[in-house]
């Protein structure tokens, strides 16, 4: 199917006039496990359809408990297999990859062109790396984290805050460990929060909540 058809049939329930707002826009994603590759597909199908995502990590079996991806693409570098993911969905999806670990050297450089960042990584220090150089560069653009998203239940405790243009969604209190563990409901959540901040920056260019 040609490029203007298919992309009307297929954001055809999305909200009147928004995929237009966001034909231009671009978001970038710093991480590709968990929170990264859903926060992706999320955004791609409501409307997103130019990213810039970093990550230089592979498909492991272990992560396909969470990540959006599949048994056939174990092994392969997660900024490719996600590109493939998202191009299954639209074939027209632009994703600008980036097979690199990211440092505080090469942060800004790498998402200079993101209109806003989403924070997707598990390691506290990179969190604390992504949101001091990402708001000592850009302070006007806004930065989405992901914080306490381990364990499972507990929906209540999942909540959004905003300070400035920093927006963090999870609990902010639950630590990543083992004994903890990682599961798709919870963290899928968070990273649905993630994504749908990002949708209501884009449209409204703030957060009403």
């Amino acid at each position: 199917m040609e490029q203007e058809p298919y992309l009307r049939e297929l954001y055809a329930r999305n909200p009147p006039g928004s995929v237009h707002k966001l034909q231009d826009k671009v978001v970038g994603i710093a991480g590709a496990g968990g929170l990264g590759s859903n926060i992706a597909v999320s955004l791609l199908r409501a409307g997103v359809q130019r990213f810039i995502i970093a990550d230089d990590d592979r498909v492991e079996i272990s992560n396909l408990n969470r990540q959006y991806y599949f048994l056939e693409q174990v092994g392969m570098e997660k900024t490719a297999a996600l590109q493939q993911n998202l191009l299954r969905i639209n074939p027209y999806v632009q994703a600008t990859l980036h097979c690199t670990r990211i440092t505080a050297d090469n942060l800004s450089h790498l998402f200079s062109e993101a209109h806003l960042l989403i924070e997707a990584f598990d390691e506290p220090e990179m969190k604390a790396l992504t949101a001091r150089c990402w708001l000592s560069r850009f302070p006007d653009r806004f930065l989405i984290m992901g914080s306490g998203i381990s364990g499972y239940g507990m929906n209540t405790s999942l909540v959004t805050t905003v300070r400035g243009r920093m927006v963090i969604c999870g609990d902010q209190q639950t630590p990543n460990s083992r004994e903890n563990g990682l599961t798709a409901p919870r963290l899928g959540i968070v990273a649905q929060m993630q994504a749908n901040a990002a949708l209501e920056i884009l449209l409204d260019g703030k957060m009403n909540s």
